[in-house]
């Protein structure tokens, strides 16, 4: 009897040690910056400008802006949770040939962006990125497409609250941090823990752009009932995009469906 009430005792220690772990350090969870920059669109033979962006609370960040002939728009791209700008060359490469420029942006503490991510400073990026296109490039709001993938739906979904632009793609998105974490997390009271919402699904009901929705019931890291329920979320006009292949190269995997199912949205939405 009291070896087994010192292993409940352990047990309990070891788990209420894990419990404090998470919390103390789920920003780091979440957010998975790298400072180097792995190459540059250059590198696949796309032109860009080298972008630099002033926070309102005073973070520099790095982007790049990359034109293409005869544009139809403009996407504004918001990347996921880790590394940087420099491994989304990709995605580059299929906005361009979708006839798109993008400007994508580095969160604070991200490539060469300087601070520290959190949710607020996160948002806060957003807002800038969406700032310089209007104020630096002119662009007119309904010219302009905001993408997110991953952590990066919320900060597109939150960026798009109330504005009049073309419209919004949420790629493997998740509802909140309290619901995805729960998901991963089973055993932990992650809802007690998390200090972190990103919580897209509530962003959406205050957005009045075309809404697309692209997720694949094989991502093994946020479940396809996530982008589902992003969707149902979502004001009419509304598409749901569902692709195969996971987390992180569905959207490679899935060219074939992919490409003209944003080709369509986009043809919609900007109409051409």
């Amino acid at each position: 009897m009291q070896r087994l009430g010192r292993w409940l005792l352990t047990a309990g220690v070891a788990y209420a040690t894990l419990v404090v772990l998470v919390w103390a350090l789920q920003g780091c969870m979440i957010h998975i910056p790298s400072r180097t920059l792995a190459a540059s669109p250059a590198a696949i033979g796309l032109g860009y400008e080298d972008v630099r962006l002033e926070t309102e609370d005073g973070e520099r960040l790095h982007a790049w802006y990359l034109p293409a002939p005869s544009a139809r728009g403009t996407l504004l791209f918001f990347h996921g949770n880790a590394g940087n700008i420099s491994h989304r060359l990709d995605s580059l490469q299929i906005f361009h040939d979708l006839a798109l420029n993008v400007l994508i942006v580095d969160y604070r503490g991200y490539g060469e962006s300087s601070g520290r991510p959190s949710e607020r400073g996160l948002y806060r990026d957003g807002q800038a990125a969406f700032d310089y296109l209007l104020s630096e490039r002119d662009e007119a709001p309904e010219r302009l497409i905001f993408f997110g993938r991953s952590l990066g739906a919320a900060v597109a979904a939150e960026t798009a609250r109330g504005q009049p632009i073309g419209g919004l793609i949420l790629e493997s998105g998740f509802t909140s941090v309290p619901d995805i974490g729960a998901d991963l997390y089973p055993f932990l009271p992650v809802r007690w823990l998390t200090r972190y919402r990103y919580d897209a699904r509530a962003a959406l009901a205050e957005v009045e752009a075309p809404v697309l929705v692209v997720h694949s019931p094989d991502d093994e890291i946020i479940p396809e009932r996530h982008g589902r329920a992003l969707y149902d979320a979502a004001s009419e006009p509304k598409r749901f995009l569902a692709i195969r292949g996971d987390h992180n190269h569905g959207f490679l995997r899935s060219r074939e469906t992919y490409i003209p199912g944003l080709d369509a949205f986009l043809t919609e939405v900007l109409g051409r």
